[in-house]
């Protein structure tokens, strides 16, 4: 085994990809090539880190130095002065908001201090391409544990004590699910892994996939020991392209290693894993859905019951769970049943992966356990509000969940608290909203995102949504009416009764909690015909303040509608007629003259 002094860790994650961190592992290898330490120093690709604001970023052990948003030309210094001389280059650590003070190591980060990290264990610190890490970082040892001392029914009993509740959306009890499809009747049986991540913002199961591949493999397997299975699929977005790649490699280094297959570990239990690709469409993250567009069907939910434990994959016994809860199963069967649920809530148990993302300071994926506040969450780990703005909400569970304002921050995050607040866990996505956010607009996306994504097969949600969007689209444009409010308050009940699935039952959620707590934007918007966070430009009105203006003429230059007028260093005016509220006169002056109402 070839052994090195150095491990520098290049987070490959999906956001960092996109900040060119491939640019900077190229430079990385040659600038370490150049200096002839390439026995001595190991550059290995991980999946993500984390902190995705922060990329592209890069980590060395065994010190723990933490760099951050790394360009190709500043790998040569690291390789010069760290690598060679064991200097850190100060300039490149980073800086935590509210501090004047770098920070070197990861663990200094208050970014890390305040998670743990059980899904996400092995994502940034391996290689996701190598079997040999994981295995390393005692992968594959639950299975061998489940298959050569455990029952299957000493496997269910486990995850049903752990207290584990699916982390897709719903929150069903895994243990639970897994009980009622073992003692179905009907063979095969089938392990369906849930990779259909469509909610906005929410990347938690893709950075799994492209980060630890094989840690869901292993769940898959184990579910399929305890259920008598012996096929499993993975539903993943044809949109998610590394996780389908790393997930295709996994899979074939898992049978070379005889850890997929026949008679795996000599116990005569075998089991194999399949990928189908899906083409997008945010309904099939619904279990029926979803089940539909495997058998090659059209993507649409069915009525249940049955449920898939009873009739499920081509009408067969099938367990459902998305890819975090697979995540945790094999920490489960290692540590033990007391020890998962020694973390969170007395209903909720364990740990959550959240995905930070909006007017954050700290953007990423963070996991905490179950009963942090949203405070916690979105102050001390994501660093607060950028640009010194003031929070306004936080949108739990995507489309599907709700708003939640600044009066509820120090609720404990689980299953039940939220669902009182009005809104869901869903899959993790945490989207943060300042003070410039108008709440009815807001609403007006979410549920733009829904209509388009209706499969249309129910009525209430095919043209519930459709009614609900052109209202909302009225009230946002300034030509609401009285009795509009009561309106989507009749709607949004009427489709929550009697949508066909999940989804569309929950697709009134952000109107409703909208509702609940910013009702007066509502108002405002339909009888003052005013926009309070002044961000729905039909309900703006544009002037100049003659004292800030320095008659710079750059407004007037810009202005596509020649409705700036003035002359040269004398404040300029407005022509209101011909205004067209584009605001691209706000967003060209540098003296803040422009000003709305």
């Amino acid at each position: 085994m070839e052994m090195y002094r150095s491990h520098v860790l290049v987070c490959a994650g999906a956001g960092c990809i996109s900040s060119d961190c491939k640019s900077v592992q190229q430079a990385l290898l040659a600038n370490i090539n150049d200096l002839r330490l390439d026995n001595e120093v190991k550059v290995v690709e991980t999946g993500c880190m984390g902190p995705c604001d922060l990329g592209p970023v890069v980590m060395v052990f065994p010190d723990g130095v933490f760099y951050r948003k790394l360009k190709p030309e500043d790998t040569r210094e690291i390789v010069n002065e760290h690598l060679l001389k064991g200097k850190v280059v100060t300039r490149l650590l980073h800086t935590p908001v509210g501090s004047t003070e770098k920070v070197t190591s990861i663990n200094e980060l208050e970014f890390f201090q305040r998670q743990t990290r059980i899904a996400l264990r092995n994502t940034g610190l391996i290689n996701p391409e190598s079997v040999e890490e994981y295995i390393a970082r005692d992968g594959y040892r639950a299975l061998g544990k489940a298959l050569s001392q455990m029952t299957p029914e000493e496997v269910v009993i486990t995850i049903k004590e752990s207290g584990l509740r699916g982390r897709g959306g719903a929150g069903f009890p895994t243990g639970l699910k897994w009980q009622f499809t073992a003692a179905a009747p009907g063979s095969p049986k089938y392990v369906v892994c849930n990779a259909d991540e469509g909610d906005p913002g929410a990347f938690m199961d893709r950075s799994i996939l492209e980060g630890d591949p094989h840690s869901v493999l292993e769940a898959m397997a184990i579910c399929g020991y305890a259920i008598g299975a012996d096929k499993g699929y993975i539903y993943v977005r044809a949109e998610y392209p590394l996780a389908v790649e790393r997930l295709e490699l996994a899979i074939s280094k898992g049978r070379e290693y005889g850890l997929l297959g026949e008679n795996m570990f000599g116990t005569g239990f075998s089991f194999d894993v399949e990928i189908r690709v899906g083409a997008g469409a945010f309904v099939c993250g619904e279990e029926t859905a979803l089940l539909a567009s495997i058998e090659g069907q059209r993507g649409e939910p069915r009525p249940k019951p049955p449920f898939p434990a009873q009739e499920g994959l081509w009408g067969k016994p099938t367990v459902i769970n998305n890819v975090e809860t697979l995540a945790n199963i094999a920490q489960i069967i290692l540590n033990g049943a007391p020890w998962y649920a020694s973390m969170g809530t007395e209903k909720s148990k364990g740990t959550k992966v959240f995905a930070l993302a909006g007017k954050v300071n700290n953007t990423g994926l963070v996991e905490v356990p179950m009963g942090t506040t949203l405070r916690d969450i979105i102050f001390d780990i994501g660093g607060g509000i950028n640009g010194g703005k003031k929070f306004k909400a936080v949108q739990t569970g995507g489309p599907s969940g709700g708003c939640i304002p600044e009066a509820y921050l120090d609720t404990p995050v689980d299953y039940d608290s939220l669902n009182e607040l009005g809104t869901i866990m869903g899959s993790g996505g945490m989207i943060i909203v300042d003070e410039d956010t108008c709440m009815v607009d807001l609403a007006k996306f979410f549920l733009d995102f829904v209509q388009d994504e209706s499969c249309g097969k129910c009525a209430p949600c095919r043209i519930g949504t459709k009614r609900m969007l052109e209202i909302l689209e009225r009230i946002t444009s300034g030509q609401g009416r009285e009795g509009d409010i009561e309106l989507l308050e009749e709607l949004s009940y009427g489709i929550k009764n009697s949508a066909l699935c999940g989804l569309g039952q929950t697709a009134p959620n952000p109107v409703l909690s909208t509702l609940r707590y910013f009702r007066h934007e509502y108002e405002a918007h339909i009888r003052d015909h005013k926009c309070p966070a002044s961000a729905c430009p039909e309900l703006l009105t544009y002037y100049i303040d003659p004292r800030a203006c320095k008659g710079c003429g750059v407004c007037s230059k810009a202005c596509p509608s020649d409705a700036v007028l003035g002359e040269k260093k004398k404040p300029h005016t407005i022509d209101l007629n011909k205004c067209i509220k584009c605001g691209t006169c706000k967003q060209k002056c540098k003296f803040d003259a422009v000003i709305t109402v």
